[in-house]
């Protein structure tokens, strides 16, 4: 077996506890809620007055738009007023205050990283590349959420990452999104919720329609059929449920890359966005789109979804569906293959298979890859990232789990044209948790979600032991000459 020089870099991200966001602070009945507001509500102006300044104090140059953050705030509670007086401004702010509370968003680890390049590439010297990092971000309760770096790779590979901002945010939803009525109808099909409810709702609609049409249109169903039974609540609940999958975010467009965080916001994400593999897509006609799927959980439950901006500024979540897309790992190719889309992933905990659709959302077939061969991945495979285009072919890294639960990176190649065909496989690792990268939240692991190819190297972000990030180098030539 050939020997592949990895060079370890310096450069490591470690989680930071200071880093925090404002978030509504709502973990209470609708009678506290309302005890709360008395309370604030008995208070003489001038005491108003001083807890407000001492708020501003203590936090407001820790958070940016903290005013309006508070008015939200202040709004989400009203209803829990047991007054109809009117309130001073500061009194208001006050209520917001006291219904907002920190959250430290990588506090515990900051892991599992993928990078793509950035979508502006100007003013950078002769050989270099700026790129973004996404990363997987844990705080309290282990929450997980994703979060942005960004940086340079020079022409000798050297990597430098810009320093983040101490601010963090989440994004506005967008309001009135809209959806094809065509595409919902097929995910109805596929999801077996077409019926007559689900007719008589969609024939109500128009071919684009927002949220709020759409809980219109199925109480105009359930009048128009005259049914109120439990099927139809059912029916009803997980046509609704399906819609508000799928949604649209915006960052304000004046916020830092290191400023975003794409915090959980279903039911579904309740426990974490975990993992994001990102990469970025070229259609037929040239257009080029970053995608990233990454993994929901709830607590209990595993559910791979879907990730669309062009800006990083614009995010589409999409809920992927069929057969094909329930379990994690899954990674996009950078390009369609034979006129349909082709997808890495794993549905049996074990080994890597391939998928191939006719659009993103829908995923129904599968066919068996690669398994372990070698016994640092006698455990099980999986990828670490989107396929790399080469000139041999489709470059993947992989992760393999080994005894001890130890993981390590490995990386395989598939034919160009037909990636269902493995064409070499590296026997040895090609990173492997050495000492100073096993302790951690999760020892003895090593893992990425991406890595970019920068002239003839590699540039492999991973994350160690579950808790930091670090960066790796290699030479595109000694990977393929490796390959068994």
């Amino acid at each position: 077996m050939k020997t592949i020089n990895v060079h370890r870099t310096t450069v490591t991200l470690c989680p930071d506890s200071t880093r925090v966001l404002m978030r509504p602070f709502h973990f209470m009945s609708g009678q506290r809620a309302s005890k709360i507001c008395a309370r604030i509500m008995a208070l003489s102006e001038d005491e108003v007055h001083t807890q407000l300044a001492q708020l501003w104090a203590e936090f407001g140059g820790r958070h940016k738009k903290i005013r309006e953050f508070f008015r939200h705030g202040f709004e989400e509670v009203r209803p829990y007023l047991l007054s109809d007086r009117a309130l001073s401004e500061e009194r208001s702010l006050l209520i917001g205050g006291y219904f907002t509370h920190e959250y430290s968003f990588e506090a515990a680890a900051l892991f599992n990283p993928s990078i793509v390049p950035h979508p502006d590439q100007s003013r950078l010297a002769v050989g270099s590349q700026r790129f973004v990092l996404s990363l997987r971000a844990a705080g309290e309760g282990h929450i997980s959420s994703i979060t942005f770096r960004t940086g340079v790779v020079d022409s000798d590979g050297n990597v430098v990452i810009d320093a983040p901002t101490r601010y963090g945010l989440e994004p506005a939803r967008v309001p009135n999104a809209t959806f094809e009525k065509w595409l919902f109808e097929r995910k109805l099909r596929e999801r077996n919720l077409i019926g007559a409810f689900s007719r008589e709702v969609l024939k109500l609609l128009g071919e684009s329609f927002t949220l709020e049409e759409l809980r219109t249109s199925i109480s105009l169903a359930a009048k128009e059929l005259r049914v109120r039974d439990l099927e139809t609540e059912k029916a009803a609940k997980r046509t609704l449920t399906l819609a508000q999958s799928c949604f649209e975010v915006q960052f304000d467009p004046d916020s830092c890359f290191s400023e975003r965080v794409l915090f959980p916001s279903t039911a579904a994400q309740s426990h974490g966005i975990e993992d994001a593999r990102f990469v970025l897509f070229q259609d037929d006609d040239g257009t080029r789109t970053y995608y990233a799927t990454y993994t929901a959980y709830d607590g209990r439950m595993i559910l791979p979804q879907f990730l669309e901006t062009s800006d990083f500024l614009h995010f589409k979540f999409i809920t992927l569906i069929g057969p094909a897309v329930e379990n994690k790992g899954m990674a996009l190719f950078p390009r369609k293959i034979k006129g349909l889309y082709a997808m890495l992933g794993r549905q049996d905990y074990e080994n890597i298979y391939l998928m191939f659709s006719d659009h993103l959302h829908f995923w129904r077939t599968k066919e068996l890859v690669l398994g372990p061969k070698f016994p640092w991945e006698f455990v099980q495979m999986g990828n670490c990232g989107s396929p790399i285009e080469t000139e041999a072919g489709w470059l993947v890294l992989s992760h393999g789990v080994g005894a001890m639960r130890k993981y390590c990176l490995g990386a395989f190649l598939l034919d160009r044209d037909d990636p269902a065909k493995v064409i070499g496989r590296v026997g040895r690792p090609l990173i492997e948790p050495d000492e100073n990268e096993r302790e951690g939240y999760v020892p003895n692991v090593v893992y990425s979600c991406g890595s970019l190819l920068h002239g003839r190297q590699l540039i492999i972000p991973y994350g160690t032991a579950d808790h930091a990030t670090t960066f790796a180098t290699v030479r595109l030539k000694e990977i393929l000459d490796a390959m068994e």
